[in-house]
C-alpha cells in the first residue's frame, strides 16, 4: 500500500439542477446531447443523467453562442472540433472570430435601428406637444 488517498469525486448535478442553473429545458438538454453539442453525459446505475462542473461550463458557453445568434449547425461544428482536441484550436478560434465579427455587425445594425425608432418617437412626442395638430404621421 502506497498510502495514496483516492481523489475526492466532484459532486455531480441532476438534470433538474442543470435546468434550474441554466434555464434550459430538459428537452433542450436531451436534444443538445442527441445533436452532439454535448458529450454523452454520465449516468447513475439507475440510468439518470449526472452532469459534472465541466458539462455545466460548456452548456453555459453554448447558451452564449445561441444567444448571440450562432446557428445550431455552427454550434455542432464547434462542438465537433472541440471534441477532436487541441489540434483544432486554430479552427475554433477562426469560428469564434467570425462569429464575433458577425455579432458586431448586428449590434451596429441594431443601434442604427434603435436610433431610427428614437427619432420617430421624438417626432410623435413633438406632434403631441403641439396643440391643435391633426397631422400625426
Amino acid at each position: 500500500m502506497t498510502g495514496e488517498q483516492p481523489l475526492p469525486q466532484q459532486p455531480t448535478l441532476t438534470i433538474a439542477q442543470v435546468v434550474e442553473r441554466t434555464g434550459l429545458s430538459r428537452d433542450t438538454l436531451r436534444y443538445y446531447e442527441k445533436a452532439g453539442l454535448i458529450q454523452r453525459v454520465g449516468r447513475t446505475t439507475g440510468n439518470q443523467r449526472r452532469y459534472e462542473a465541466a458539462d455545466l461550463a460548456w452548456l453555459e458557453f453554448l447558451i452564449r453562442l445561441r444567444e448571440t445568434g450562432m446557428s445550431i449547425a455552427d454550434m455542432q461544428r464547434f462542438a465537433e472540433l472541440r471534441a477532436r482536441g487541441d489540434a483544432t484550436v486554430p479552427d475554433r478560434l477562426a469560428m469564434l472570430r467570425e462569429h464575433r465579427a458577425d455579432l458586431a455587425d448586428r449590434i451596429r445594425a441594431l443601434r442604427r435601428n434603435a436610433a431610427s425608432l428614437d427619432d420617430k418617437i421624438d417626432h410623435y412626442v413633438r406632434l403631441l406637444d403641439q396643440p391643435g395638430s391633426d397631422e400625426l404621421s
